[in-house]
């Protein structure tokens, strides 16, 4: 009986030792650092848009407000100018009147060359007169733009050098050239302003 209590005494202790073992191991700290679960902030990066090179941004450097047709243009492509582009071709003038400017240009159309003396639109034309065509077509030019709301009776400085005497009707709003009067005005060009007459202005002087 006794050695049969000392044997459960003894088994009871060995399994108390076991699980003190086991409690002691498991609150011991591993020797694996733990590793902490980092949470990684989602970054975005703005992508700067990219402008499309086949458009052309008006505002840009080279790209004119008025870029288009130049008078010696207009002139050709308008068929009322036709004879006025044929004399400005003639007299050698076309690259100037394309050039920068400004002009504006009072531009005699068709009928009113048709209303010179008869031969003396052929004689202007001829190689010969180059220099004579010149001086009468560059009589018709200002070197710079006035819109009819901004022509001013009394005289005006042309290309040819001498001045032409412009005449405003403010009740009408009607606009003489000497004797030429405007029929149509302002026809924008990219380098100035047209404005078209009824008869060709013939500077003083001029051999025809």
């Amino acid at each position: 009986m006794i050695r049969n209590q000392i044997s459960k005494r003894l088994v009871l202790g060995l399994v108390g030792l076991s699980s003190a073992l086991v409690l002691s191991a498991c609150n011991q700290p591993t020797d694996t650092a733990e590793v902490e679960s980092t949470e990684v902030p989602a970054t975005t990066t703005e992508v700067p848009a990219t402008e499309d090179p086949a458009v052309e941004d008006p505002t840009a450097e080279g790209a004119t407000a008025g870029e288009g047709e130049t008078v010696a243009d207009l002139a050709a492509s308008d068929e009322s100018f036709s004879t006025l582009a044929t004399a400005i071709e003639a007299a050698g003038l076309t690259e100037t009147l394309s050039g920068e400017g400004p002009y504006t240009v009072f531009a005699p159309t068709n009928e009113a060359f048709e209303a010179l003396p008869e031969g003396t639109l052929d004689q202007l034309l001829l190689p010969e007169n180059k220099d004579v065509l010149a001086q009468v077509l560059t009589y018709h030019v200002v070197p710079e733009e006035l819109p009819a709301s901004e022509i001013a009776a009394g005289e005006v400085e042309t290309v040819e050098g001498t001045p032409v005497t412009v005449e405003v009707d403010e009740a009408a709003g009607g606009v003489m050239v000497n004797n030429a009067t405007v029929i149509e005005p302002d026809i924008q060009a990219s380098n100035g302003v047209i404005h078209a007459v009824d008869q060709v202005i013939l500077p003083p002087g001029a051999e025809l």
